[in-house]
């Protein structure tokens, strides 16, 4: 057990260093592309991804859409809570994959309904991530959590960094939280989101190659989130050992 937690330990840190390294020449640069690429993609993308994160961020916060009940006994260790956390992430990976490969395949229109289901696809594998590692996400600062998570693995570099200095030392910053989202920076949230993931979705909606697009990026995507909520519940647990 020692082993693992100090396995754990160290590739914990290798993460938090990449997540505060500064921005390479290259990655400057892909920014830059990205966001002339995103000038070109039609409104009506844009505006189903921004009404997707509108719904999905009330849905987390204020509603009872992801609430979980797969909260594991108390004590249980970390490597038997971080396997049963592998195998959800697996799970979410597959039927994203088979979600995507389905829309794509179905064109334009079925393409552009992908968005706000994989969102949903995404944040119920945050909320089972969550009450694996024994956080109570009926608490409306856990709900915050979640999204911080959700934000640091679709942002830039730069922004990357912003949300991660925001989530350290969480524990102690929830005693200070207000029970309100009036500090959450939506427009941000929305913005990263939505050029982040629209270079990777656009392909799906081309067409025959759409729905072969469609399954690999949702996959890569759910399984990029999955891995950043690894080590963001990581964080907070090796500090509270």
């Amino acid at each position: 057990m020692d082993n693992y937690k100090q396995k754990v330990e160290i590739e914990l840190e290798f993460w938090k260093r990449d997540i505060l390294k500064k921005p390479s020449a290259l990655s400057k640069v892909t920014d830059g592309i990205q966001k002339k690429i995103n000038t070109y993609i039609p409104d009506k993308v844009h505006n189903t991804i921004t009404a997707a994160i509108k719904g999905m961020t009330k849905a987390v916060l204020f509603g009872s859409t992801y609430t979980t009940s797969s909260t594991p006994p108390m004590g249980m260790s970390l490597i038997h809570r971080e396997a049963l956390v592998r195998e959800k992430i697996d799970s979410y990976c597959k039927t994203g994959a088979a979600e995507g490969g389905i829309t794509g395949a179905g064109g334009f229109l079925m393409s552009m309904a992908d968005f706000p289901i994989l969102v949903g696809i995404k944040m119920k594998m945050l909320f089972e991530i969550a009450a694996l590692y024994g956080f109570d996400v009926k608490d409306f600062r856990e709900r915050l959590y979640i999204l911080y998570i959700f934000q640091l693995a679709f942002s830039s570099k730069e922004g990357a960094a912003k949300v991660f200095l925001h989530m350290q030392d969480w524990d102690q910053k929830l005693i200070v939280l207000p029970e309100s989202s009036d500090n959450f920076d939506w427009k941000t949230f929305q913005q990263e989101y939505r050029d982040y993931i629209d270079i990777a979705k656009l392909a799906q909606l081309l067409p025959v190659v759409g729905a072969a697009v469609g399954a690999v990026a949702n996959y890569q995507l759910i399984k990029k989130l999955g891995k950043t909520a690894t080590q963001a519940y990581r964080m907070r647990l090796i500090k509270k050992e």
